[in-house]
């Protein structure tokens, strides 16, 4: 017998057959004239089909003698694929797999050996369609279902249409042709309209002939006779004949196995179902790039797909985050995804991404040969929703309305509106999951549902069809409504506020309905309820400029004879809060919480008192009315001594504490302000989370503070840092803003340059990221200081003057004192005294009661450090004097030191060292602790010169 080694075996694909060891390629059995390095090229690929060859081992093989670039291998590529046909028909062959190299795609034949060839088996009498060349993201897919198939004889794949059922079905029943000795057949039942037919259709696909009118009998004994796989393709339009057909066909034939695609299960003994999901998609985040997009399935599929139209294709950093977009909007089915990649040729991929919007999308036509169904997004959908009965297609054209993630209350509310009772609207649901049209959605505390967008997008065209949109949007309106109201109701207190934050999913169900409630074919009414409802909801979630938004639609929209004093209550707070933190503290914000207080005490509401009394509160302190916050924390005692609850109390400590921080009493501040550190934040919520943000951290700020003015640095530095641990906890960008910008000032107290610049960025960073624009002008002069601290002058009392315009403008006055004092210590140190003491002079002047503020004696010293430049030294003592004695008033040791130095440094100069040493000495003793602090430092250098 020769040996067949030394024969030239043909590898066969498409209308070719190359002969490797003769360096021969035929088509259609002429020879076809292909240049050496490109026969070359194809000999490789095709030896490791299926393989993606990295482009420098390719060019290594076929150029081992020489040194080229990658614009040979792309040249010698170009030509191959020119010779096997044009560049649509060559480009199926040889794929470029962008970043990675080139694939040979095609299925190979190759010539069986002689071995083999002499083998028992028995080829099939149908042919097996072919698998395709290359499938991505089922390769663990195939291995589960062949080891499912192994174990379990009768193994469906379930998924939506479009999703790959078929194409993974196939991949099996290839792999499993040698287990089953060739005795694999392929059953297509999507062409099948006439049940009736069932047995016949698989007894034709067996290459058996039916002579009687019952078919059933011969093929269960030709089933019998040998071990075998059937591939039932399709079912789901036959599912209910078709079932116990498949159930008797595995209990009569003990080594049969059935492998079968549907839409939905068979629900029959013995059935193993493998739920196929849709490709993994890249995530919805910032700075994805090429790797990181093509590191997923479905990108890599629109890629290739992609490739295959256009021939060369290389995906760019710029369109990297368009194909995620695009994969995410398909939610990752296969055929979306093939029919939106054939789209890049017309339209470009941005343009691609646009038209997803379009229901033109749905109508996008796929490969001529596909089947009907499969040729558009329209028809796989429509194939599925033209079998549902009545009551389950309208329950789905009513799911039509939700965007995202939505409960099976929801669903059940607005399938009443449909006609449809609950309990046969529960059955639909179900079976609508079932058959894959509806899918489930990840939720931390229920199950969630959702419709793939391809779905929602079709089916709400034929709710506008059947003339239901109005009807069916107003029951999604009035649902959402009601659910927010309850949550509302059931959250009021301090003791239950976060009561919002788990239904952070419903976020895009009720912007919708909104939307709807407001627009022309809405109902107003609805909307000003469900603006009321949702409220807290926003504010909650810290949607700021949506609160604002919809509350003043709201409001505008209500007549005030008729609008309920509770809703109004609610909106006029609403309001107050989002005006106050994204437009800054208008006479808006005050009026909108009298309003809301007046009405809250009209309806004896202690819950809604003290809400509102704590957003007074916070109103106040940002307008500089430090005395009027501390006589809102007083009325708040009155309200919290009749609601008898011990977490109101504490709420009402923390706001007294703030307000004796910023007045400047720093004992009492430390006082009502510690239990804030010991309180376990996972016992309560204990803050006013309806108005967005957590009161133990204000409490923490003004702790950290009052620790460092009350001469314990370290303690202060350990509070500061603690604060911002605790913010980032909570995940409210106002909370952690706040805990920012008050607790950079520890650092730049105790002279720590790098981790105040950290910080400061981060605030910078984090208010432009969230639209809390006085806040970024904080961070910008908070950065200002910085410089100044660091000797760029200049370029500090540019970014603090820029500051102060924007406070000024937004009436964020609680800063605006302590910007203009680092203003004027910029002016002095650029030799402008003059305008140096007119900036002071006038931060002193807006401080109402003079010296009842927390940084009254910092510009007093400031102050005095001018006048003490401009050769005034009377003055300055005197200046001197002042703000020691107020520093010593509000308990403030940090400022009495600072003041000690630079009156110190005066007497130094006029002859009085003696009295600087009796002064300075006894105030460094005081500090146990922080004694490498900088103003520490400081006074130890001054009392050595003393010396």
């Amino acid at each position: 017998m020769p040996d067949t080694n030394d024969q030239d075996s043909a590898i066969s694909f498409g209308p070719f057959r190359l002969f490797p060891k003769s360096r021969l390629i035929e088509k259609d059995g002429v020879p076809l004239h292909l240049g050496g390095r490109a026969l070359d090229i194809l000999i490789f690929l095709a030896g490791r089909a299926g393989e993606v060859i990295d482009k420098r081992e390719l060019i290594k093989r076929v150029w081992a003698d020489v040194t080229v670039d990658e614009g040979s291998l792309r040249f010698h590529i170009t030509t191959l694929r020119k010779a096997l046909g044009d560049a649509g028909e060559g480009s199926r062959y040889v794929i470029n797999v962008p970043g990675r190299g080139y694939c040979f795609a095609a299925p190979l034949v190759r010539p069986e050996s002689p071995e083999k060839r002499a083998g028992p088996a028995v080829p099939s009498p149908h042919v097996l369609p072919s698998p395709l060349a290359r499938m991505i993201g089922r390769d663990d897919a195939v291995a589960r279902i062949s080891a499912e198939l192994a174990q379990h004889r009768f193994v469906t794949i379930v998924g939506p249409g479009g999703i790959g059922k078929t194409s993974v079905a196939l991949a099996v029943a290839h792999g499993e042709l040698q287990a089953f000795d060739g005795q694999v057949n392929f059953v297509d039942f999507g062409a099948l309209t006439d049940a009736r037919l069932v047995p016949a259709t698989i007894a034709a696909a067996l290459g058996l002939t039916v002579s009687s009118e019952d078919p059933m009998p011969g093929l269960l004994t030709f089933l019998r006779s040998r071990r075998s796989l059937l591939v039932f393709d399709s079912c789901e339009h036959i599912i209910d004949e078709l079932a116990p057909l498949a159930e008797r066909i595995v209990q009569d034939a003990p080594r049969l196995h059935i492998l079968a695609t549907s839409r939905e299960s068979f629900r029959t003994e013995g059935e193993r179902v493998h739920r196929l999901f849709p490709l993994d998609c890249p995530p919805q985040r910032g700075g994805l790039g090429i790797a990181d997009v093509l590191a997923y399935p479905a990108s890599q599929l629109f890629v290739e797909r992609i490739a295959e139209s256009l021939g060369e294709f290389e995906l760019s950093e710029e369109d990297a985050p368009l194909v995620a977009e695009i994969c995410r909007r398909l939610d990752g089915i296969a055929l979306a995804i093939e029919l939106a990649a054939g789209r890049v040729n017309a339209y470009g991929i941005a343009g691609t991404a646009s038209l997803l919007d379009s229901r033109f999308s749905l109508r996008w036509r796929g490969r001529r040969t596909a089947i009907p169904r499969h040729q558009t997004l329209s028809a796989a959908l429509a194939w599925s929703y033209d079998l549902l009965p009545a009551a389950e297609s309208a329950t789905l054209r009513g799911l039509s309305v939700f965007v995202g993630p939505f409960t099976l209350e929801a669903a059940l509310a607005v399938a009443s509106s449909q006609g449809i009772g609950e309990p046969e609207a529960v059955e639909a649901v179900s079976n609508l999951l079932s058959k894959s049209l509806i899918a489930t959605s990840p939720a931390e505390r229920r199950l969630r549902y959702r419709l793939l967008d391809t779905t929602r997008a079709f089916v709400g065209d034929k709710l506008a069809e059947n003339g239901e949109a109005n009807r069916v949007a107003r029951a999604h309106a009035e649902y959402f409504r009601d659910f927010l109201r309850d949550i509302a109701i059931t959250s009021t207190g301090m003791q239950s506020a976060g009561g919002f934050l788990p239904y952070a999913d419903h976020l895009p169900n009720v912007r919708a309905a909104l939307s709807w409630s407001f627009s022309d074919h809405g109902d107003r009414a609805i909307g000003v309820e469900l603006a009321a409802s949702a409220a807290q909801f926003f504010i909650e979630l810290t949607l700021l400029t949506e609160c604002f938004r919809w509350t003043q639609q709201a409001l505008a929209a209500s007549d005030a004879s008729t609008l309920d004093g509770r809703q109004e209550m609610t909106l006029q707070a609403a309001l107050g809060v989002s005006v106050m933190f994204t437009q800054g503290n208008t006479e808006a914000v005050r009026s909108a919480f009298m309003r809301s207080l007046q009405l809250a005490r009209e309806l004896e509401d202690l819950h809604w008192q003290l809400w509102l009394l704590r957003g007074l509160h916070i109103y106040l302190t940002r307008v500089g009315d430090f005395h009027g916050a501390l006589g809102t924390g007083e009325q708040g005692e009155s309200v919290a001594r009749r609601l008898n609850d011990p977490a109101a109390t504490l709420n009402v400590e923390w706001m007294l504490g703030v307000a004796h921080h910023l007045i400047g009493n720093q004992d009492k501040a430390v006082q009502f302000c510690e239990s804030a550190m010991v309180h376990n934040p996972g016992s309560q919520r204990l803050n006013i989370g309806h108005l967005g943000y957590d009161d133990r951290i204000v409490a923490l700020v003004a702790l950290a503070r009052g620790l460092w003015l009350t001469g314990r640095p370290n303690r202060a530095i350990e509070a500061a840092r603690y604060t911002v641990r605790e913010a980032e906890l909570l995940e409210q960008p106002l909370t952690l803003g706040i805990s920012l910008i008050w607790t950079i000032y520890v650092f730049l107290w105790v002279g720590d340059w790098a981790n105040a610049e950290i910080l400061i960025e981060r605030l910078i960073d984090h208010s432009a990221r969230h639209f809390l624009g006085p806040y970024h002008a904080v961070g910008i002069g908070q950065k200002g200081e910085l410089l100044l601290r660091r000797g760029d002058i200049a370029g500090g009392i540019e970014l603090l003057r820029r500051s102060q315009a924007t406070l000024y403008a937004t009436r964020h006055r609680i800063m605006t004192t302590v910007f203009a004092t680092a203003l004027a210590e910029g002016l002095a140190s650029q030799n402008q005294p003059d305008e140096a003491l007119r900036t002071i002079d006038g931060a002193i002047a807006e401080i109402p009661d003079h010296g009842e503020s927390f940084d009254m004696p910092e510009m007093l010293r400031v102050k005095a450090d001018i006048l003490a430049r401009s050769g005034k030294a009377a003055e300055a003592e005197n200046c001197f004097r002042t703000s020691l004695d107020l520093s010593r008033r509000q308990c403030a040791l940090g400022w009495e030191l600072r003041v000690a130095i630079g009156l110190g440094h005066l007497w130094h100069q006029t002859g009085k060292a003696g009295e600087a040493r009796a002064l300075l000495a006894p105030l460094v003793a005081r500090y146990q602790e922080g004694l490498q602090t900088r103003d520490l430092i400081a006074a130890r250098e001054l009392l050595g010169a003393l010396n």
